[in-house]
């Protein structure tokens, strides 16, 4: 038998890392010597999942519910989440629309799989979520980056859009709230896209967590969009791996053949465990977006008076970049300095893109006490920095 190594392909070799969990990882080598660490680099809810979406999955084990399902999912599920549509955004879904899928990351997958060929574009924001881009060159698409800034709010610059559209741009991604800005689209924002005539792939996973105005779903605005949400969030379901994504119907058939080769379907009971949380949860979700608000004024003050806040206020999600261009112009270096110095992690702006240089993200899912002695050794860290 030949026993010689083989090659790795070249864009497994190729993949950055996701430094945001690099960050988490150091940090819990740091934990196992003794040192005690503020985490405040992640997108993970400390919240507990609510007990009736705990006590659905246990009750659909015992019912034997642990097989199989359809591979576009079950169908009382995709009925649920149609209705959930109807009576948020007032909009129109079939259940014959919908795939789930586990987590919103396969959704992606699935949608970026489907659409693109080789060289095909994907206009993306920068700032941006860290793993769109990789996905999309790991199936052969491009991304081609919008740069959005602080002084116009992290929102798109339409004209700036225009600019970056090719004969090879297929969608148009959209993120509101976004990661990791915290910055929410208005309806004339997402009207003003929509009418660009572009296919729209609208990452919606925030939805929910909002604290000024009021979210919207690219569905109101286009029937040319693709919908990806899940549960991980709002829901605090983060290891539940539960998620969906919303298609034309022309689209689904091609997306559920990708579904069955490479998923086959998501988890059975915890589709029950999805339908308990859409009809019963609303009254917690509510109560968790309040505590993440009271994190978020505390979180703003607190870079204020650092001297490191951005003009332009996060109103969702659970982020908040922090801008250091005066300290420096390497992010990545200094976020590692702060967690070996000041035991604070924090994610570096690069991870998110070359236009989130000279920022930090800095995540507020975790308790008010763990913010205030966050942000307590961070401002003895910028302290020393000025001396």
């Amino acid at each position: 038998m030949n026993n010689h190594d083989f090659q790795i392909t070249n864009k497994a070799m190729a993949i950055p890392p996701f430094i945001a969990m690099d960050v988490m990882e150091k940090a819990q080598q740091l934990e196992k010597e003794g040192r005690d660490i503020i985490h405040l680099e992640v997108g993970e809810p400390d919240f507990e999942t609510p007990s009736t979406i705990k006590n659905a999955a246990i009750k659909a084990i015992q019912n034997g519910d642990t097989h199989y399902t359809n591979s576009l999912g079950k169908l009382e599920f995709r009925e649920e989440i149609a209705y959930y549509y109807q009576r948020k955004y007032q909009v129109k879904v079939s259940p014959e629309q919908i795939i789930v899928t586990s987590g919103s990351s396969p959704a992606m997958y699935l949608i970026f799989a489907a659409v693109l060929e080789p060289g095909d574009e994907v206009i993306l924001s920068d700032p941006h979520y860290a793993c769109y881009p990789k996905i999309i060159q790991f199936l052969g698409g491009k991304p081609v980056f919008v740069p959005i800034n602080e002084e116009e709010g992290f929102k798109y610059n339409l004209n700036t859009i225009k600019k970056h559209i090719t004969p090879k741009t297929k969608l148009i991604m959209v993120n509101s709230p976004a990661n990791p800005t915290g910055i929410v689209f208005s309806k004339e924002d997402l009207q003003a896209i929509a009418n660009l005539g572009y296919y729209i792939l609208s990452d919606e996973i925030y939805h929910g967590l909002v604290y000024k105005g009021e979210e919207h779903s690219m569905l109101e605005f286009t029937d040319h969009t693709f919908v990806l949400d899940g549960f991980s969030k709002r829901y605090a379901m983060t290891g539940w791996r539960l998620g969906y994504l919303i298609a034309p119907e022309k689209y689904i058939r091609p997306l559920q053949k990708i579904q069955q080769n490479f998923f086959i379907c998501a988890n059975s009971f915890i589709q029950i465990a999805g339908i308990t949380a859409l009809r019963e949860c609303d009254e917690e979700i509510k109560k968790m977006a309040e505590i993440y608000n009271q994190r978020r004024i505390y979180l703003l003050k607190r870079l204020q008076e650092i001297g490191i806040a951005t003009k332009a206020e996060p109103t969702g999600a659970f982020y908040a970049l922090a801008n250091i261009k005066k300290y420096t112009d390497n992010s990545f270096q200094m976020a590692f300095d702060i967690l070996e110095k000041a035991k604070v992690a924090v994610t570096p702006g690069i991870d998110f893109g070359k236009n989130a240089e000279g920022y930090l993200r800095i995540s507020y899912a975790t308790s008010l006490e763990n913010i205030k002695e966050g942000m307590n050794r961070l401002e003895r860290y910028f302290h020393l920095l000025r001396q």
